[in-house]
């Protein structure tokens, strides 16, 4: 787990701590210092504790001339005992949403397991940013998270897709292609 290592190729374009804007600004890292753990295994000190036990999250860049943040998560996403959608919502996307994000890509390669509770929290957000014409979506989240995440039925209010290029491609670049992967699927 300490290997896994939040996307850093984008770092020169990006830092939430920089970002006064951002939930996550003027934090400090250490390069050295392992504290967060998911399943009792560090994680990389440059991950996000936004107030879930077991999920952390990494900001990597936030465009707000055209309303989209793409974030990153590690480890165990789990809405049954943690609610870590509300966290989510509450603590960073609201906060981004009052700054005018409204188009939002989960990555979630890393999130290694699923665990739904009720859609209220999903359903609220899809509202909130369907007025707002925006939309989330989630990347590349492996087979038995997403398994679980349709079986609760969360898709109807968040896309997943598989995007596993989107390391290739810079931040600008993914937004257009996922912007209009959405726009074709609405008008289909």
């Amino acid at each position: 787990m300490q290997d896994i290592e939040p996307y850093y190729n984008w770092r020169h374009l990006y830092a939430a701590e920089e970002d006064k804007q951002s939930p996550f600004y003027g934090r400090e890292y250490s390069e050295f210092e392992f504290s967060n753990t998911v399943y009792n295994f560090y994680i990389h000190p440059q991950g996000d504790d936004f107030g879930s036990r077991t999920l952390y999250m990494k900001i990597l860049f936030v465009e707000y001339e055209q309303n989209f943040a793409i974030i990153e998560l590690l480890g165990e996403w789990n809405d049954a005992i943690e609610n870590d959608i509300m966290t989510l919502r509450r603590d960073i996307t609201d906060i981004m949403f009052l700054q005018g994000i409204s188009k939002y890509i989960l990555i979630a390669e890393n999130v290694l397991n699923f665990h739904s509770s009720d859609d209220s929290y999903y359903a609220d957000w899809y509202e909130q940013l369907e007025d707002a014409g925006g939309w989330i979506v989630i990347l590349d989240m492996p087979a038995q998270s997403q398994y679980d995440f349709v079986r609760a039925r969360l898709n109807q209010y968040v896309a997943l897709i598989d995007f596993p290029q989107w390391r290739t491609l810079k931040p600008e670049i993914v937004f257009e292609q996922i912007d209009n992967l959405i726009i074709k699927r609405i008008n289909e």
